[in-house]
C-alpha cells in the first residue's frame, strides 16, 4: 500500500471509469474514421480520425476529453459525407 501513496504523492493516479469508457469509445470512433479515409482518400476524416485516436494519451481531464471527444465527432459528423 505504501508503493501507491508515493506514487500519488509524485501525481500518478488512476484514471477514473468514466476516462478509460471516453477513450475506448472515441478511440474506436477514431479508428472507424480512420479507415473511412483511407479508403475514400478524404484528408479530413483519416486526420480526424487519428486525431481522435491520438488526443487521449494528451487530455488528462475527464471533462476535457468529453468535450474534445464530442467536439472531434461533431467535425467528423458534419465531413462524413
Amino acid at each position: 500500500m505504501d508503493e501507491l501513496k508515493t506514487l500519488q504523492s509524485l501525481g500518478l493516479v488512476l484514471p477514473s471509469p468514466a476516462y478509460i469508457l471516453g477513450a475506448v469509445v472515441f478511440g474506436l470512433v477514431g479508428l472507424v474514421a480512420y479507415r473511412r479515409g483511407r479508403k475514400t482518400s478524404t484528408a479530413a476524416l483519416t486526420w480526424t480520425g487519428v486525431a481522435l485516436m491520438l488526443y487521449p494519451y494528451a487530455v488528462p481531464q475527464t471533462w476535457l476529453l468529453w468535450t474534445v471527444g464530442a467536439a472531434l465527432c461533431a467535425w467528423l459528423y458534419t465531413r462524413w459525407n
